[in-house]
């Protein structure tokens, strides 16, 4: 996620549509030009979504599913969003037990067959990480994009900022009056300005950590179903799935003059070759038989055999060090 600025910001509205737009061509949120329905409330910051990705040139629908919690003041809501927004309004009873969570879900279940955009901002993720930390002792963070397709554009925008963005563009928005009731409205209006108290950038830094706790790419290979994956994890290391195992190994580097690969110095003046680890399947170049037959027959053990250097050109493996030589190339192994 791009970093909001910090909280007291009120971006001139042009310059706070080129944050938003930025932050969706990062996250590949919606392609552009695209239709996308708006989950409205009336509040500033669906209100401010819905006027962004128009003037954004986006394609957009609102939508307010109305759960009649509040009476008069929902269908009030209900009102202003078909008028001022033009939205589709939807009545939905809350369930027997209306917790946050289960009313979310309820309104995520409508236009399921369509993008949908939430005006989630960088102040809901603070709350959101703070609650969590306390109920669960983890920091998962709101995602700009669930795994139902529902994304959030504002997630680099503070509340305050939307609220001026509004304002900055004369938009009517509703106040919710249950904001104070809910989980929610207790971090919003009694914890974080005592946090802001012990430390003037508290809602920063509950932002960094939720940032800080996004799937690395080793988590990704390792929640991935697939039986065969491979991902360069940077500084030289690539990370192996084959089903059930998973491995580190040296990423491939050019053979150029000479290579390091662990205990191993290989040189060789010949163009075109590349040192990388064994890979199932790989067999020698011109030749049937498999480089892991040749462990077998050389009996290397089965430990030593995933990070073993091979060189290769293209995808044929011309030597193995110590095993299998070739012209040109030489290899030394130093003691242990």
């Amino acid at each position: 996620m791009n970093e909001p600025q910090t909280q007291a910001a009120t971006a001139e509205p042009a310059a706070l549509r080129a944050r938003v737009e930025e932050h969706i061509r990062r996250h590949e949120l919606i392609p552009a030009g695209w239709e996308v329905v708006a989950l409205v409330s009336g509040g500033p910051d669906s209100t401010c979504l819905w006027h962004v990705l128009g003037a954004l040139g986006y394609r957009v629908e609102a939508l307010h599913v109305n759960h009649g919690l509040r009476g008069a003041e929902s269908n009030e809501d209900a009102r202003f969003c078909r008028e001022a927004l033009g939205a589709d309004v939807v009545d939905a009873p809350p369930p027997e037990r209306p917790t946050e969570e289960a009313l979310r879900e309820l309104r995520y279940s409508f236009a399921r067959d369509r993008l949908r955009a939430t005006g989630h901002t960088a102040s809901d993720q603070v709350e959101t990480v703070l609650y969590r930390l306390v109920a669960s002792g983890g920091t998962k963070a709101i995602k700009a994009k669930r795994e139902d397709g529902v994304v959030r554009p504002l997630l680099p925008l503070w509340r305050e900022e939307t609220e001026a963005y509004c304002r900055a563009e004369a938009l009517s928005f509703r106040v919710d009056t249950s904001n104070p009731e809910t989980a929610r409205g207790l971090i919003r209006e009694e914890i974080l300005p005592l946090l802001r108290r012990l430390h003037p950038a508290a809602e920063l830094n509950l932002l960094r950590l939720a940032d800080d706790r996004r799937p690395s790419k080793l988590d990704e290979l390792l929640a991935d179903a697939g039986g065969s994956k491979r991902i360069d994890l940077g500084n030289g290391l690539t990370a192996v799935r084959e089903y059930e195992r998973v491995w580190l190994e040296q990423t491939p580097v050019a053979l150029e003059q000479n290579v390091r690969w662990g205990r191993w110095r290989i040189e060789s003046e010949l163009p075109g070759l590349k040192v990388r680890s064994w890979r199932p399947g790989d067999r020698l170049a011109g030749r049937r038989k498999k480089v892991q037959d040749v462990f077998v027959d050389a009996k290397i053990p089965r430990s030593e055999r995933e990070a073993w250097p091979l060189v290769v050109r293209g995808r044929e493996v011309v030597a193995v060090p110590g095993i299998v030589e070739a012209p040109g190339i030489t290899a030394t192994r130093e003691a242990e």
